[in-house]
């Protein structure tokens, strides 16, 4: 048997070399949720700031503001309650806790007065999910977003994003939108953001529901589900726009809207964000405004539910910090929120984070308002969520232990995962 030539051991370590590199950013990433999982073990939830529901009048409507998640999920059973002809529901997760099951029941109850319920929700979210809960009744129109969704087109990345949408509309009279997934644990322990919307804007939302639905409806192994149809004429509201990522017609509309708003900032930015990994270009855009003077502003959790996703965002914090940004971090509970005000006239609520995951790659949809009053609402929440928060110094942060250093640079190159 030949002894193995230089070729071969130079191909053998340059093997070892790149699985080396490609492993260990996994392994490191598993250690940490690990070890992250074993310390959140018995942990209670403590309070934190809470504002009631605040209402503004927006052009021909109104936009009702929703901070915490039972406030929310009072409002959103009453109006499913009050139904009188459809429920357009959807939902990212949807747990089969007490809340989720209230959900179920009044929607059930619904189709059963008469009421035409459509619902959709995402099965990877729900895996963990009990398959007895996801059984419903015949009258109510499920959709299944499912697990893996290219069939034998494997190669077709724009089939692999996943819903991340949360929508509610009633009677085209009122909808919501936001953050809130529906769970017991989100109604009182996390802060998160929603909004109710009333007025010509609602039909947009009904829209963008049951473009979704048209898309999506067919099965290859069953009956496909019926078409629906939009029974008016939208009416536009040039104060409220709805921006939707399609990936499936590779349109990625939120990015740009984010990227567009920042350029323009002359005063303030300020977003909070449950999850914050952009891109170098969304980077260099905060750090333009910053150093041209306007007070930007990131509050994100000090510690989320996703610890790598953590880890990951501090890749950025120097670049950010040296450029003049505060960074602002949440402390007692998971902020969720995925919101935006600028120069006190523009703000954006919605379900995507500034991650590559949600601005190109998911199904996520953005309300984009532009009103002076909402604007300010917003920045009173923000103030409020700011006096709860730890600010990182940039000396605080160069200081920071090399073993955390090491843990950043190795996870670098998940970022395009994220």
């Amino acid at each position: 048997m030949s002894s193995p030539t230089f070729a071969d051991r130079v191909l053998r370590h340059a093997r070892a070399a790149v699985l080396t590199l490609v492993g260990t950013p996994f392994l490191v990433a598993i250690g940490l949720t690990l070890v992250d999982s074993y310390r959140r073990r018995g942990k209670k939830p403590k309070p934190f700031p809470r504002a009631a529901p605040s209402t503004v009048t927006v052009g021909d409507g109104t936009v009702t503001t929703y901070t915490y998640g039972q406030d929310l999920y009072d409002a959103m059973l009453a109006a499913i309650d009050g139904a009188r002809h459809q429920i357009l529901f959807e939902t990212y997760i949807w747990k089969s806790d007490e809340v989720g099951e209230a959900f179920k029941r009044a929607l059930a109850a619904a189709a059963d007065r008469g009421v035409e319920v459509y619902c959709i929700y995402d099965a990877f979210a729900n895996l963990v999910v009990s398959p007895r809960f996801k059984r419903f009744p015949r009258n109510l129109k499920v959709l299944r977003y499912p697990v893996y969704n290219a069939g034998i087109k494997f190669w077709a990345l724009s089939r692999y994003g996943r819903d991340h949408r949360k929508i509610l509309v009633v009677d085209e009279e009122v909808g919501f939108v936001g953050g809130y997934n529906i769970g017991s644990a989100y109604a009182t322990e996390w802060r998160d953001t929603h909004i109710r919307i009333t007025g010509p804007a609602v039909w947009d939302l009904k829209r963008a529901f049951a473009d979704f639905w048209n898309l999506h409806r067919r099965h290859r192994l069953r009956p496909s589900e019926r078409p629906l149809l939009l029974g008016t004429n939208s009416t536009w509201e040039p104060r409220i726009r709805l921006s939707r990522n399609i990936p499936r017609l590779w349109m990625f509309p939120i990015r740009s809207m984010y990227l567009e708003a920042i350029d323009r900032a002359t005063r303030n930015i300020w977003m909070t964000h449950a999850y914050f990994i952009p891109d170098q270009d969304f980077v260099d855009a905060l750090k333009r405004a910053a150093q041209r003077g306007v007070d930007v502003r990131i509050l994100l959790p000090l510690k989320s539910n996703h610890i790598v996703a953590d880890w990951i965002s501090r890749g950025y914090f120097s670049q950010l910090l040296s450029a003049g940004v505060r960074i602002l971090r949440y402390r007692d509970a998971m902020v969720h929120a995925k919101t935006s005000t600028i120069d006190g006239n523009w703000t954006t609520v919605g379900t995507a984070n500034v991650d590559r995951l949600s601005l190109t790659g998911n199904y996520e949809i953005n309300v984009e308002l532009i009103d002076e009053e909402m604007a300010r609402l917003m920045e009173e929440l923000f103030a409020l969520d700011e006096s709860n928060c730890l600010e990182l110094t940039s000396g605080e942060w160069e200081a920071r232990d090399l073993h955390r250093k090491f843990t950043e640079f190795v996870l670098g190159p998940l970022r395009p995962l994220l």
